[in-house]
């Protein structure tokens, strides 16, 4: 009998891919997934003989054997095993990894990538493997080490003098003393008045329209009290006005270019409300295959750690042609659109976008979830419009003048949609207010003062950063890589460093304490460009201009040398975790409760313990007032975790609604309004049946329960033969196990 042929084996990552990429293959090859990392640092000990010029001490991780020993089977009988884990640094040392592991000679371990994984992509990169790339490890192996050095040797301070459990890391703590340095200027911020004068004019045909002040002789000049408002004022009652010009012309608007890592991230958590950890699942399915009625298992985006804006000649005619079949000649750019990626990026991959641009999200959205449909469409939409023809607004800017003042109105209306036909940027501050049209107007027009309107302001605070806004920074400032952002964000909020208030992020007592350390005693680990430098740093090893050792040594030494200072300066100091007091009172001693941490997450006990023992759960205070006694509305969570409001006053009030107050009160009655629970916008509505604004329940846009079909009567008695049934199979049961009792007897 004829021996069977070997099979070439490729592994991947995770099955998902594995499916994908089998089915593009075919017969004559075996795909595998290694689940990821297959050998690492031990967890238990540092790892990393820094005594013996840092050598690593790899070990194959626990849990994992089975999987080691099927491909150890397999690589055996492969004549080739190509290494087809992710395109990036990780994916590379995940490689080398399995290369040692598996015991494979460099003739037979071949490496290959995919950037997007459709069968052309596949088929190409299997035809042109290559050797592993030892610098792209070596970058690795040297972030790998240096986090592992700063954590585990900074880690144990932090044990000593705050409390057990903390971490120390070189990223997280630069994200950390961000987050902080944002609530100090908050917290030390001076509010400064200034005021807004608008005018209210009247053209001789009786059309209205409002201008803004600009200021005097041309000169733009803000007044800054009510007093210079009202000498303004004073003087505009008695002075004519008029129209000095009208300013018409076409304005131009470009598309925002296709999205990398951290753009992504910033988007879904604004229109999505995704977080970067949950986007970059998302995307990982989106990548690695999904199953697609008449296409099988399909990979529908390009790789999703890419700090590059670069797109392939042939995705933008596959574009081109989309927008020439779906929107029309016009909608399409003379020429290509290309978009110049940052300095200092990697640029190892594309940007993020479709890999078939031709598969719409319509066509895709009955075989993927709801996550995965909107990512999808986020992508799609975006790359396709970053491929389009400028959006035109006809732009009117008028300027009147009385005396020496002058007062200034603008209006543009669209013309042509553009890249707006499929796709808007949105934006991290709330939108402002859109322009009011302007009526016909011509120079030297005299126009007449209907109402002069001012209003006082105040300068705002900086806005805390939202998870999108903290991950723009970070790319801005250098702090990490495409890979890193989504970790790095998560991690302090599940050390609970950094908390989430709605949307925004701010500093707990705890990550305070621990920046305010870090800051004190380790200014370079906290410090923005030490840490941007050493990304760069290694950007030259994995570019092969620096060894990954002498890195290493030129960080340590320093390092080891302020470790041991600050040990010895601090030695029997502790710090103290300030509580975070409350507006709750204890409902047994009456004293300001304060949150703390346990098991379940944070919740509020008594300060008075250990002689009041009271507790309960940490509950958020939300916009508007209970309907039913005018008290506050707080937001609580079921025992099956579901998400309700209801009144501070319960058990006293019984007001209970799944619905979202709003800060905005019905203009019919007065009374707060809700919302539909769930994402993105929805209308508020009145919950006072009294009130003529008053919304149904069953109009508020939940699914309707569907009710069985038939008569009562027909309802009663499908219900009693349920209960016969069930009572005929409990009996059935209980005989079955009389007998086979009886039996064993």
């Amino acid at each position: 009998m004829a021996k069977k042929a070997a099979k070439d084996l490729v592994i991947v990552e995770s099955p998902a891919k594995a499916k994908t990429i089998g089915k593009y293959l075919g017969k004559d090859y075996e795909v595998k997934a290694c689940m990821g990392h297959l050998r690492d640092l031990p967890k238990s000990v540092i790892g990393v003989d820094v005594d013996n010029d840092f050598e690593p001490n790899y070990r194959p991780i626990k849990g994992k054997e089975d999987i080691i020993n099927d491909l150890k089977t397999s690589a055996k009988a492969a004549n080739v095993v190509y290494l087809a884990t992710d395109p990036d640094r990780e994916g590379e040392a995940i490689s080398w990894h399995l290369k040692h592991l598996l015991d494979l000679s460099d003739a037979k371990a071949r490496r290959v990538t995919f950037n997007e994984i459709t069968s052309k992509v596949v088929g190409e990169s299997i035809r042109a493997p290559r050797d592993i790339d030892q610098n792209l490890v070596d970058a690795q192996q040297a972030r790998r080490i240096l986090d592992r050095i700063v954590g585990y040797q900074l880690s144990p301070l932090l044990w000593k003098k705050i409390r057990r459990g903390l971490s120390a890391g070189r990223v997280q703590s630069v994200a950390m003393r961000l987050v902080a340095d944002r609530e100090k200027e908050i917290l030390s911020f001076v509010p400064q008045e200034y005021w807004t004068l608008d005018a209210l004019l009247k053209t001789d045909s009786g059309a209205q329209f409002k201008t803004h002040y600009y200021g005097k002789n041309g000169k733009k000049y803000e007044p800054a009290s009510a007093d210079e408002v009202e000498a303004i004022r004073a003087q505009l009652l008695t002075l004519p006005f008029a129209v000095k010009s009208v300013k018409r012309a076409d304005k131009q608007r470009s598309p925002s270019p296709p999205f990398t890592t951290s753009t992504l991230q910033q988007e879904a958590s604004r229109k999505l409300n995704m977080t970067p950890r949950r986007t970059m699942a998302i995307a990982q399915q989106l990548y690695e295959g999904v199953d697609i009625s008449g296409e099988g298992t399909v990979g529908l985006i390009t790789y999703m750690r890419t700090d590059s804006l670069r797109i392939s000649d042939e995705a933008q005619r596959a574009a081109r042609t989309l927008i020439d079949s779906r929107y029309g000649e016009a909608y399409r750019p003379a020429a290509f659109r290309s978009y110049k990626t940052k300095a200092g990026a990697q640029d190892a991959h594309e940007a993020i976008r479709p890999s078939d641009v031709a598969l719409t999200p319509e066509q895709v959205k009955a075989d993927l979830t709801g996550e995965q449909y909107r990512l999808y469409r986020l992508i799609w939409s975006r790359f396709l419009a970053s491929q389009m023809s400028n959006a035109v607004y006809d732009s009117v800017n008028v300027e009147v003048v009385a005396g020496e003042h002058s007062f200034r109105a603008s209006a543009s209306q669209l013309k042509f949609a553009g890249y707006t036909a499929v796709y808007e940027e949105s934006r991290d501050e709330e939108k402002e207010e859109k322009e009011a049209s302007l009526p016909p107007l011509s120079e030297g027009e005299v126009v007449e003062l209907e109402k002069l309107l001012s209003e006082q302001h105040f300068t705002a605070p900086p806005s805390r950063y939202t998870d999108a806004t903290l991950i723009r920074t970070m790319e801005e400032n250098g702090i990490g890589r495409p890979s890193t952002y989504a970790p790095t964000v998560s991690t302090i909020l599940d050390r609970e460093y950094v908390m989430k208030e709605g949307k925004y992020l701010r500093i707990t007592p705890l990550g305070d304490v621990v920046t305010t350390l870090m800051c004190q005693r380790f200014e370079d680990i906290v410090d923005v460009k030490f840490t941007a430098r050493m990304e760069q740093n290694l950007d030259e090893v994995e570019a092969g201009e620096k060894q990954w050792k002498s890195l290493l040594r030129e960080f340590y030494g320093p390092f080891a040398a302020n470790l041991q200072q600050v040990e010895k300066d601090m030695e029997g100091v502790y710090l103290k975790v300030p509580d975070e007091v409350s507006e709750e009172k204890c409902d047994l001693c009456g004293k300001n409760m304060v949150v703390k941490s346990g098991r379940f997450g944070r919740f509020l006990a008594c300060p008075g313990y250990p002689e009041c023992k009271f507790t309960k759960p940490l509950v958020v205070e939300m916009p508007g007032r209970c309907p039913k006694c005018g008290n506050r509305i707080l937001k609580k969570t079921s025992r099956n975790g579901y998400t309700y409001y209801g009144c501070e006053k319960f058990p006293a009030c019984d007001f209970m609604t799944w619905d979202v107050p709003v800060k905005d009160d019905c203009p019919a009655c007065g009374q707060t309004m809700f919302k539909k629970s769930g994402r993105g916008f929805k209308k508020p509505f009145c919950v006072n049946e009294a009130c003529t604004n008053f919304l149904p329940e069953d109009k508020r846009g939940y699914p309707k329960k569907k009710e069985a079909e038939g008569t009562s009567e027909e309802k009663a008695e499908k219900k009693t033969a349920k209960k016969t049934a069930a009572k005929k199979t409990t009996t059935k049961k209980t005989t079955a196990k009389k007998t086979k009792t009886g039996d064993k007897k």
